[in-house]
C-alpha cells in the first residue's frame, strides 16, 4: 500500500479548497496509507516572516515537513495550497529526499501573481477572469490584494518563483477542468506533467428533492467579480410571479446590494453553514449564479446536481464541463437577455425535472468515486 503525505496550508477563512481537500483524503484513505501536513497562516515573528516572504523559504515549516518524512516516510507528497505559511521551500526539500510530487491546483493565482505590472497581468483586457481584478485608472502596480500593497508585493515574489517551480521542476500537475490544463498549455507548460482529477464530493445523492417553496438560490461569496448586481437585475426584470431570489453569503457588495435592492423577491439570507445550504437547495427551484470568472469546480452546481435540482450558470471557464453538453439552462457569459430567457424558463417544470434529471445522471457519472480513484492510481504509476 502506498503512503501519501497531503500537504495543505489552510486559509485564514475556512473556503472551499479547504473543504476540497478534507474530502479528497477520504476518498484517498479508502485505498492508500494517508497523513496530512496542515499549515496556518498565523504571524508569530514578524522579522522572521519577512524573511520567509523574501526567500520563499519558511524554517519552521521545512523542520515540520522534515519531521513527517522521518516519521511517515510517504511515497508520494500530495500538495495543495502552500501560501504562505508552507513557503516553496517544501519543494526543495522533497526534491532533496527524491519524493514524487503531485501538485493540485485549484485557482489561477499562479498566473495572476507572475508579473509586477498590472498591465501585464489583465493581458490588455479590462477585467482578469482568473480572480476579478479589475484595470483601475493610474494603478501600474498588480495590486493582487486590494487590501494590502505589502501582502500583494509579497504574493508576485512567491507566485513567480510558484510558476518556475510549475514549469521546470519534475512533478505532476493536477487540474480540475480540461479549460485549465488548456490554459497551463498555452503558458508553456507541458502536456505530459497535466492530468484532470476534480474534487470529490461525498455528500449523499438524493433522489427526492422537495421542490416546496417558488425561489431559486444563489450561495457565495457575495462581490462584484460573481455578478451578483447583474443577477439582481436581470431576475428583477424577469417579473416571473410569485418567485423570489434567495441570496446566501457574505463578502464587500452585501450591503451595498442590499441598500439597493429593497426589493420583496430579494431576500439576503446571510451567512448560512452547510447543512443549511443544502436545505435551501433541495427546496429550490434552482440554483443560479452570473459569476464572471472562469472558477475552477462549481461546488454549489455540483452538490445541486447530487440533490436533483437544476442550474443555470455561465458557459465558462471549465463550469460546463460538469454538466451535459446539452443543457436547456446554461446561458451565454455576459448575455443578460439569454440570462433572463433562462430564468423565465424555469416556468416549464416539465423541462425543469428533465434538466436536473440529466445533470444527475451526469455528474453522477463523472464524479463516481471508483472511477476517480482508478484514475487516481493511473497518475501516481505514469
Amino acid at each position: 500500500m502506498k503512503k501519501i503525505l497531503v500537504i495543505h496550508n489552510k486559509y485564514r477563512l475556512r473556503g472551499g479548497e479547504d473543504i476540497a481537500v478534507e474530502k479528497e483524503v477520504e476518498l484517498l484513505e479508502e485505498f492508500y496509507e494517508v497523513q496530512v501536513l496542515n499549515y496556518h497562516n498565523k504571524i508569530e515573528n514578524i522579522f522572521s516572516q519577512l524573511f520567509s516572504f523574501l526567500s520563499n523559504e519558511n524554517k519552521t515549516s521545512i523542520n515540520q515537513l522534515k519531521e513527517k518524512l522521518d516519521s511517515f516516510n510517504p511515497d508520494i507528497a500530495y500538495v495543495h495550497n502552500t501560501w504562505f505559511k508552507a513557503s516553496l521551500g517544501i519543494f526543495k526539500l522533497l526534491k532533496s529526499r527524491d519524493i514524487r510530487i503531485i501538485l493540485k491546483l485549484h485557482n489561477f493565482r499562479y498566473d495572476c501573481t507572475n508579473n509586477f505590472s498590472l498591465r501585464k497581468h489583465l493581458k490588455g483586457e479590462s477585467f482578469c477572469p482568473a480572480c476579478g481584478i479589475e484595470n483601475k485608472n493610474y494603478r501600474f502596480f498588480n495590486k493582487y490584494f486590494e487590501d494590502s500593497y505589502l501582502k500583494s508585493f509579497f504574493v508576485v515574489i512567491y507566485g513567480k518563483k510558484f510558476f518556475e517551480i510549475l514549469k521546470n521542476q519534475n512533478l505532476s500537475i493536477l487540474v480540475l477542468t480540461d479549460f485549465h490544463k488548456k490554459y497551463l498549455q498555452e503558458l508553456g507548460i507541458k502536456e505530459s506533467k497535466i492530468s484532470i482529477f476534480p474534487n470529490y464530493i461525498n455528500m449523499p445523492v438524493s433522489s427526492n428533492p422537495k421542490y416546496a417553496d417558488e425561489y431559486i438560490i444563489y450561495a457565495g461569496r457575495v462581490s462584484k467579480e460573481k455578478g451578483l448586481e447583474e443577477l439582481i437585475a436581470t431576475f428583477l426584470n424577469a417579473q416571473i410571479n410569485n418567485m423570489h431570489l434567495k441570496i446566501v453569503g457574505d463578502g464587500p457588495e452585501l450591503k451595498s446590494l442590499q441598500k439597493k435592492y429593497k426589493h420583496q423577491s430579494i431576500k439576503f439570507l446571510g451567512q448560512k453553514n452547510n447543512e443549511e445550504v443544502y436545505e435551501l437547495i433541495s427546496k429550490s427551484k434552482s440554483v443560479i449564479t452570473a459569476t464572471k470568472l472562469y472558477e475552477g469546480q462549481p461546488m454549489l452546481l455540483c452538490e445541486a446536481s447530487l440533490i436533483g435540482i437544476p442550474s443555470i450558470y455561465p458557459r465558462s471557464g471549465g463550469i460546463k464541463e460538469f454538466f451535459p453538453e446539452s443543457s436547456h439552462f446554461s446561458f451565454e457569459q455576459f448575455n443578460y437577455h439569454d440570462l433572463q430567457d433562462k430564468i423565465e424558463f424555469l416556468q416549464n417544470n416539465d423541462s425543469m425535472i428533465e434538466e436536473a434529471s440529466k445533470n444527475k445522471d451526469h455528474i453522477v457519472k463523472y464524479l463516481d468515486k471508483d472511477s476517480l480513484l482508478k484514475k487516481f492510481e493511473r497518475i501516481i504509476n505514469d
